[in-house]
């Protein structure tokens, strides 16, 4: 298979995973471990909006792991000076339906 071919099946499957988001539970969750005190669905609040953070992992195939890391043991740097938080108290299932909605790029439920 050639390369081109190979990178779009690649980002269909990436694109298609994140179809079946559960977004009410994935705001629940964020809700719930206070997610939205920093970040909003579409606008910058402390810390980027939801669907920025969506467009900028598009295509990533590492995004997921990269994301849980940054999460789970906070960061800085990415999208400003002001740092993340770490969050090491959301579950791993939790965070994981959480990314996968802000992967998708946040959609409304």
């Amino acid at each position: 298979m050639n390369r081109l071919l190979i990178a779009s099946l690649t980002m269909f499957a990436a694109t298609h995973a994140f179809a079946d988001v559960d977004a009410a539970k994935a705001q629940g969750i964020a809700s719930k471990n206070m997610c939205f005190s920093c970040h909003a669905v579409d606008h910058k609040v402390v810390g980027p909006a939801y669907h920025d953070v969506g467009e900028k992992y598009k295509g990533d195939a590492a995004a997921m792991a990269t994301l849980m890391k940054k999460v789970k043991g906070g960061g800085s740097g990415v999208w400003g000076a002001v740092p993340m938080p770490p969050n090491p108290g959301i579950s791993d299932a939790d965070l994981k339906v959480v990314l996968t909605w802000v992967l998708a790029g946040a959609p409304k439920q």
